[in-house]
């Protein structure tokens, strides 16, 4: 019977493990989506909802009946690396357009149950021309149905739009195409994970430009935590969820990058067990180093977004200019970057077709820095690029392979 005890244990604690790097990974799960991933999380609901709770102070919503899992993940700073991204080739980020047609088609479908494509445009052409805020939506051009059906894909992806018949992409060959929707409106509604909804932030429209980024903190202010006055506990607590919240969500966590308080707490006695702790309940392994820590997840489900990864070009010229980057304690210009990728593209000339122009090396330049950037592995000093601390795990064996890897097979985006 101990022993049958034992091996239930060691289940729910490779379950629990499982359950939490899939959350981090994919904060809205849904059975039509992924079953068995769904089926995981609604059976460790329990034990997900408490770990989330207590290191993170995010809430977990788990919705068997209706299908679905949410993580509200919050932070006190939001960031801007990580965008919504269209779903067709490329996968560029949204720009603003799209995230204004995001936002009014998401309003414009709670109401109805079922749809087409059409109703919807015609719904959305409503609503901006109702709101001078607004600007206007008009089908007619090519480039505004492509916005329109990348906010449709993105709201498929997520479950709160359901296909029945026809294919969403046909709307930008013609406005007159025949797509059939029904709509989660439950799914839709739990897509904001700000505490406060930014309709209670009532301010004129004018101020919004002006105020934009205390408007922005204030959807994400938490009461849990106190003001100025808080008590020790509140204050305790708030380190807790603040440090853990980074050391889940970012790719690397340097410890110059934390407040003195923040830093504190995490090296404090109290601080590392509770983030060993942590650590091992998700089934991480946590590298520990002078400068900082790393959460590394052998199974690679914890993250949306990978580095080293041979899928873009930018990718493997980022990790390819790590070596000259870690070289120079100082950083490197723009200048000296793009020499660096000149360099590369004249090596491998049946690589990075893309980038193979007159302007191609400064491309790949900005490209590459910003992949660094986003990975934590870069920053800026002035108008120089530099190395952060986690860049050296990287270099020199990591590039001769991927230069390697280039020179035969050649990637291209």
């Amino acid at each position: 019977m101990s022993t049958l005890a034992n091996q239930l244990v060691l289940a729910e604690r490779q379950d629990v493990a499982r359950g939490v790097r899939l959350l981090l990974g994919r904060p809205l799960i849904t059975e039509r989506g992924d079953p068995s991933a769904f089926e995981l999380v609604r059976r460790r609901q329990g034990p997900l909802t408490k770990w989330f709770d207590y290191n993170c102070g995010w809430q977990l919503v788990v919705e068997p009946r209706l299908g679905y899992a949410r993580l509200f993940k919050i932070r006190a700073v939001p960031h801007t690396s990580r965008p919504a991204r269209r779903l067709r080739s490329g996968r560029a980020p949204f720009d603003r357009r799209r995230y204004t047609l995001l936002c009014v088609v998401a309003a414009e479908l709670l109401p109805v149950p079922v749809t087409t494509v059409g109703l919807i445009a015609d719904r959305v052409v409503q609503a901006c021309a109702a709101d001078e805020a607004l600007p206007p939506f008009d089908t007619a051009g090519r480039s505004e149905r492509m916005a329109f059906v990348d906010v449709l894909k993105l709201l498929e992806a997520y479950g709160a739009l359901l296909t029945v018949d026809g294919v969403t992409e046909s709307f930008v060959d013609s406005a007159e195409a025949k797509v059939l929707y029904r709509v989660d409106a439950t799914v839709l509604m739990r897509l904001l994970a700000a505490p406060v909804g930014p309709s209670r932030l009532a301010v004129p429209a004018e101020d919004v430009p002006l105020r934009f980024g205390e408007l922005l903190e204030g959807t994400v202010r938490e009461s849990r935590y106190g003001g100025a006055d808080a008590s020790d506990a509140q204050r305790n607590l708030g380190l807790r969820h603040s440090v853990l919240r980074r050391l889940l969500d970012d790719p690397v966590l340097h410890h110059d990058e934390l407040r003195a308080d923040e830093l504190a707490y995490l090296t404090s006695p109290t601080g590392r067990q509770i983030v060993r702790r942590a650590a091992e309940q998700g089934g991480f392994v946590l590298e520990e180093r002078a400068d900082g820590l790393l959460l590394v997840d052998p199974d690679g489900i914890a993250t949306d977004s990978r580095f080293p990864d041979d899928s873009a070009t930018a990718r493997v010229a980022a990790l390819l200019l790590l070596d000259p980057l870690t070289a120079a304690p100082g950083g490197l210009t723009p200048e000296q970057l793009a020499v660096e990728a000149n360099g590369l593209l004249r090596r491998f000339p049946q690589w990075a077709k893309g980038y193979q122009s007159e302007d191609g090396a400064q491309r790949l330049t900005a490209d590459a820095v910003r992949v660094l950037t986003d990975f934590g592995l870069a920053g800026r000093a002035g108008d120089r690029t530099v190395a952060r601390p986690a860049a050296f795990r990287y270099r020199s064996s990591l590039t001769a392979a991927t230069a390697a890897t280039a020179a035969t097979a050649g990637p291209t985006t």
